[in-house]
């Protein structure tokens, strides 16, 4: 029996899904911040957490990311693959899900 390679690209992506690598946006940076800033509000209307100015961005960033994982607003990444980065791109993600389609940050 032979047996023939997979596609070439096959296994370069495969890699980088194992790796955890992801596909920037180009305002991921902006995305971010505007992202943190709405889950923030988020979390303290809904009485889920009140928030001090000398909380750190990345205390933020687990809280919150955690909260819209538990309210099912955003899927959970897997336990090996959580990392600040990671976070970062999700929320910023989930933000870019909330603007509206022709917005100036999804260009």
């Amino acid at each position: 029996m032979i047996i023939s390679p997979p596609p070439q690209g096959w296994q370069r992506a495969r890699e980088r899904r194992n790796m955890g690598c992801v596909n920037p946006l180009k305002h991921e940076n902006e995305l971010f911040k505007l992202g943190l800033a709405a889950a923030v509000k988020y979390a303290e209307d809904r009485g889920a957490a009140v928030f001090e100015p000398t909380d750190s961005q990345s205390e933020k960033l687990a809280y919150v990311y955690r909260l819209l994982v538990h309210d099912r607003k955003i899927a959970p990444l897997p336990e090996e693959q959580v990392s600040e980065k990671m976070l970062r791109h999700r929320l910023a993600r989930w933000y870019a899900a909330q603007l509206p389609k022709g917005h100036a940050l999804l260009d």
